[in-house]
């Protein structure tokens, strides 16, 4: 049976009465679930004996002109997924439960944060370091899954996890996708017939500039080029970034050699802004 806990007192109390032996496993979701999620929940279940997920639209993760009135939020069919994915507990914080009036303090990660999304969408990863630790304060997990689709997050939250001790290990799932490639996100649903056709040159893009390293090429800004050109052969596809990175730090890199690689990409498909991304190890 899944328990569903509604406010902090529930969650400690919930908490408190598990036995001192069992771990506990804890994947926070911003809801409108899906495959992806679900692979979460069970890398979870792998590795603790006691699962929680919590749901929570967070709002300091949203910029001025993003999408969060209209973020999808199907509550109902959330919960029945979780619970036949066997989930011990989900947290369902209102707003005011976890950002109480007047609420002043944030936790705010100065390097890994800085390229790509955190260039891109100013404040996101504060919204997200401060809700998550804020839920790791709260749910004391022995550990916490997170996907690679959002490798730069994956990232950030390692490095507060290091930097302030949190004692909390970090999972990182691998992506989920259709057949055709595109990544599985909650976002999806949002694009039309024609811009779910050309999606999959998203992952189509990361597979040229592979293909390229896979053949000898070294040279970053020559891979990136690869990826950027397969994006701009479909005129629907506004790419906002086509980037190589080094995949712990997340620094500019020139060359693949020495480092493991992350190609990431982000791209808008009408008013849907979509990302994906590959890790290459150090040739």
């Amino acid at each position: 049976m899944t328990e569903i806990l509604r406010t902090i007192a529930e969650v400690r109390a919930w908490r408190q009465g598990l036995a001192a032996d069992q771990t506990v496993g804890f994947v926070p979701t911003m809801g409108a679930l899906h495959a992806g999620h679900i692979s979460l929940m069970e890398l979870a279940k792998g590795h603790a004996t006691v699962t929680i997920a919590s749901i929570f639209v967070n709002p300091l993760q949203f910029g001025p002109n993003e999408d969060l009135a209209k973020y999808p939020r199907p509550i109902e069919k959330d919960l029945a997924l979780l619970k036949a994915a066997g989930v011990d507990a989900v947290f369902l914080p209102a707003v005011e439960e976890l950002y109480p009036t007047g609420a002043s303090t944030f936790v705010v990660e100065e390097s890994v944060s800085g390229p790509l999304c955190g260039a891109m969408r100013p404040g996101h990863f504060r919204g997200v370091t401060t809700v998550v630790l804020k839920l790791f304060n709260i749910v004391q997990p022995h550990l916490a899954v997170f996907g690679q689709k959002d490798a730069q997050q994956c990232a950030v939250i390692e490095r507060m996890v290091r930097d302030l001790a949190v004692p909390v290990e970090i999972i990182r799932g691998p992506i989920v996708r259709e057949a055709d490639g595109l990544a599985l996100s909650s976002r999806n649903v949002y694009l039309g017939a024609e811009d779910r056709a050309a999606a999959p040159l998203i992952f189509a893009s990361l597979q040229a500039a592979k293909a390229a390293f896979d053949g000898g090429e070294r040279d970053a800004t020559r891979l990136a080029a690869i990826g950027l050109a397969v994006l701009e052969s479909d005129p629907r596809i506004k790419v906002q970034y086509w980037d190589v990175r080094d995949a712990q730090s997340l620094d500019a890199i020139s060359t693949m050699d020495g480092h493991d690689a992350l190609f990431a990409v982000a791209a808008y498909l009408g008013a849907t802004r979509l990302i994906d991304n590959i890790v290459l190890p150090r040739p």
